[in-house]
């Protein structure tokens, strides 16, 4: 029965978050508000429906929840009683049965349409307006998000909750826009809804392949666009695209959700009513005129594949010279690698791999597994069966989605067992990385290079296959851009393995990058009492910033004390640790610390009748892929020492506000200028 329930309310929750958010930011006006009285109905149908049972209808009751808790807020809030006079009657007065569904058919479509725009709103910068759209509109979770951008969950959390900081702060109107600020808005909005369409169309985690609510939601509000701008041709080309794209739902997935390739389709199956109307907005589109822009390019790709009978009636030629054409005003990689899949139809899968592999460094495109796999397919066509394997390979392990990785893994076994060729890259790299003569910062930095070689080639590399021209290819795309420190560390790293595995020098493309370290300037006083004086300081970091300023040691000496290497009467610490710095591989010193008064009121709160173990703990425990040595793991609480990196980085990030540039300070401007003591 629980699973049931959480499913239901999964579903219900995917369904009608939209349209439960638009209607309470209409009656909140605010809408980081209204995803919060939204969040409460979910926690509610969570706690009430295994007892009481699914309701009937589960989107009116998270809709009728919902918006009973913003009644009871607005009330809290003391409103004027017409508002809430106004509230209590949308809520529980019952009107004309006929007259009140036509209302409520008329203000939710308008709602969310309200809302769609109050998300893509100017003062918002655009990758904020399409993360806060997708996750208000399409119900999408940060991570899901993440993919769909190409960035990280981090930064898709740190942009929402930025968007909706903004949006209250500058008092946006939960309106529709009209004239000049229409057409301003109407890119970002049409971005916006094509990538939920998308999400829905190729589900980017889980276990099925699409998701069908979010392309109905998509397919839904572009036709309000249309109706909304009947003079835009690219609205009109957007919604061509997605009714065209649609219609392949039912011929897109085998029996067992297994995706089915386009030329492997049943066009049987394709919806012919969608397909209608596709062409129907693209009539519409070119009869607004003007430049054919990205989405009316991309609907006119999608025209050729419908209107051919068959694969092999295809126009590849014509796709390939909108591809072009789509290229030059959309240049995105993305874009590009369409490119070489349709240049590689019209013209032979080795024009198309070349076109591709002029992609391989780009960074934006570091970890999309399409890459792999269109290389792969390729490859296979260039009868390069191992090479095609490993992409293939390499692709399963990029993608989230588990009916895509099982695809992709079929498709590398369909392709025989791999010819006898030595180690391969993903277990010569587990081999080096298990070395006893390996200390843990050295085997964690190692680890750090290793595993984005082993991305970016794939586990199934042959080991002696491994070239310096890749290997210059994978730093040019991850780190190109990095400090002269950490170019050298992984630098240093690679070359240390291809030694041990006895390759030709891995690092020949690579020259080393001059290192220039400034010398840190010390925190002045007037900083220091700034730094003590912030509020609600966590009681590990205030430690670890007081010991660090009061005993003079480099931070990775502090950060490698254990508790058994402290003397709390006399405020002293012998311990053997490596020299100041981050990470890495250094001989071992012996190491005197001393501390004064306000280290020694911290310690003893900090350690917490600990007695042995890292003196300073992350805050969580390490998950089962990552165990750390035993020196590094705590045998009472099960968590890491605390690293260098984080340490630092929440370092400057407590700094920030203390900082006239606003990047924060470094830990080593904690240590003392001698001259001062």
């Amino acid at each position: 029965m629980l699973p049931d329930v959480h499913r239901t309310v999964d579903a219900a929750w995917k369904l009608e978050s939209a349209k439960i958010v638009a209607s309470l930011t209409r009656m909140v006006r605010d809408v980081g508000l209204a995803e919060e009285l939204a969040q409460d109905a979910l926690v509610a149908a969570l706690e009430q429906w295994p007892v009481s049972g699914i309701p009937d209808n589960p989107g009116a009751w998270l809709t009728t929840t919902a918006k009973r808790r913003a009644l009871d807020h607005l009330r809290r809030a003391q409103r004027l009683e017409r508002k809430q006079e106004q509230l209590a009657h949308e809520l529980g007065q019952r009107q004309d049965r006929e007259r009140g569904a036509d209302a409520r058919a008329e203000d939710e479509p308008h709602d969310v349409l309200r809302l769609v725009f109050l998300s893509c709103h100017p003062v918002l910068p655009t990758e904020a307006r399409a993360a806060l759209t997708l996750r208000l509109l399409g119900g999408l979770t940060a991570e899901e998000i993440a993919r769909a951008f190409l960035v990280t969950v981090t930064v898709i959390t740190q942009r929402v909750a930025a968007a909706k900081r903004t949006l209250a702060e500058e008092g946006v109107p939960f309106e529709l826009p009209d004239g000049d600020h229409l057409a301003e808005r109407l890119s970002s909005v049409l971005e916006v809804v094509y990538l939920i369409f998308n999400e829905g169309y190729s589900a980017t985690s889980g276990d099925d392949l699409m998701r069908p609510g979010l392309c109905l939601e998509a397919l839904r509000l572009g036709r309000l666009l249309a109706e909304l701008a009947p003079g835009e041709p690219e609205v009109h080309g957007l919604v061509a695209l997605m009714e065209i794209q649609a219609s392949r739902a039912a011929a897109r997935t085998g029996p067992s959700g297994e995706p089915v390739p386009l030329h492997e389709q049943n066009r049987g199956r394709w919806d012919q009513l969608l397909i209608r109307r596709g062409f129907t907005a693209m009539l519409r589109a070119r009869e607004a005129g003007g430049a054919p822009g990205p989405y009316m390019l991309q609907a006119a790709i999608a025209v050729c594949h419908a209107q051919a009978r068959s694969a092999e009636d295809t126009d590849w030629s014509q796709i390939a010279a909108l591809y072009e054409a789509l290229a030059r005003v959309l240049p995105t990689p993305v874009v590009r690698l369409n490119r070489a899949v349709a240049v590689g139809k019209a013209h032979g899968p080795r024009a198309g791999l070349d076109l591709t592999d002029a992609l391989l460094a780009d960074p934006v495109l570091r970890d999309y597994h399409l890459l792999p796999s269109v290389r792969g397919d390729l490859l296979a066509a260039l009868d390069r069966f191992d090479e095609a394997r490993v992409e293939f390979r390499r692709a399963a392990s990029l993608t989230r989605n588990a009916a895509e990785r099982a695809f992709l893994e079929r498709r590398a076994d369909e392709l025989g067992a791999a010819a006898p060729a030595g180690p391969v890259l993903g277990e010569a790299a587990e081999e080096f990385l298990g070395r006893d003569d390996l200390d843990p910062a050295t085997r964690r930095s190692y680890g750090q290079t290793l595993r984005r070689l082993r991305r970016a080639l794939g586990d199934q590399q042959p080991l002696a296959s491994l070239t310096a021209d890749q290997v210059t290819r994978v730093f040019t795309t991850a780190w190109g851009e990095a400090a002269p420190a950490t170019w050298n560390r992984h630098r240093a790293a690679a070359r240390s393995f291809g030694a041990w595995a006895s390759l030709d020098d891995l690092t020949a493309g690579l020259d080393r990058r001059t290192e220039t370290r400034p010398r840190a300037r010390p925190l002045d006083p007037a900083q220091l009492d700034a730094l003590w004086s912030l509020p609600d300081l966590p009681l590990r970091e205030e430690t670890l910033w007081r010991l660090l300023y009061e005993s003079g040691a480099g931070v990775t000496a502090v950060l490698s004390l254990n508790v058994e290497d402290l003397d709390l009467e006399d405020r002293r610490a012998r311990a053997a640790t490596s020299t100041d710095g981050p990470s890495r591989a250094r001989p071992r010193t012996r190491l005197r610390a001393s501390w004064r008064s306000g280290t020694a009121r911290l310690l003893p709160a900090l350690l917490a009748g600990r007695t042995r173990g890292p003196v300073f703990l992350s805050d969580r425990r390490p998950g089962p892929a990552r165990t750390p040595e035993a020196a590094d793991l705590c045998p009472d609480t099960g968590r890491r020492r605390l690293s260098y990196e984080r340490a630092e980085y929440l370092f400057k990030q407590a700094t920030r506000p203390l900082d006239p540039a606003r990047a924060g300070y470094t830990l080593r401007r904690l240590k003392q200028d001698p001259r001062d003591c």
